[in-house]
């Protein structure tokens, strides 16, 4: 009996704590993480036109979200309205996003630099975003571009 006791608890305390790290369902109004506001936001055009004068920025862009990883939700990426996408981190990876969040515009409050993105770490996105080994091995060279790590988000 108490061994079917322990084993109850057990399986009580993992539900319970992987409940608590399972981000809400991607629905208009829900925050992630800090949360933010829909006030003070400028396009994506503009932040980066402060990373590169500035060589960072900081505050909020609002941009409409083309994919999210599949694994765990822990990056994403968002359309910069030109047909390219700004890679999205989440800051001290202390919150994911939901999986079906794509297609959606978002409210992003957080940081931006210019980063290194190594082929190694290209490969990985590719795969946690469920790419095909063929797209996969394309990956060759590494490239720079602008990330931008949130510690808020808002659903709009």
């Amino acid at each position: 009996m108490k061994k079917l006791s322990f084993v109850l608890v057990a399986a009580f305390v993992t539900l319970t704590a992987v409940a608590q790290n399972s981000p809400k369902p991607a629905e208009k109004g829900v925050t992630y993480g800090a949360g933010t506001e829909n006030k003070d936001v400028i396009t994506i055009a503009n932040m980066e036109e402060q990373v590169q004068s500035a060589g960072k920025f900081s505050g909020k862009i609002t941009g409409k979200v083309t994919e999210v990883c599949q694994e765990k939700g822990c990056w994403m990426k968002v359309d910069k309205g030109n047909g390219e996408t700004i890679m999205v981190k989440f800051k001290d990876y202390a919150f994911f996003m939901p999986k079906n969040l794509a297609g959606q515009t978002v409210v992003l409050e957080g940081e931006a630099t210019v980063k290194e993105v190594s082929v190694k770490q290209q490969k990985h996105y590719a795969e946690d975003a469920g790419k095909s080994k063929d797209e996969i091995n394309k990956i060759k060279e590494a490239k720079k571009e602008v990330q931008f790590v949130a510690k808020g988000v808002l659903v709009l």
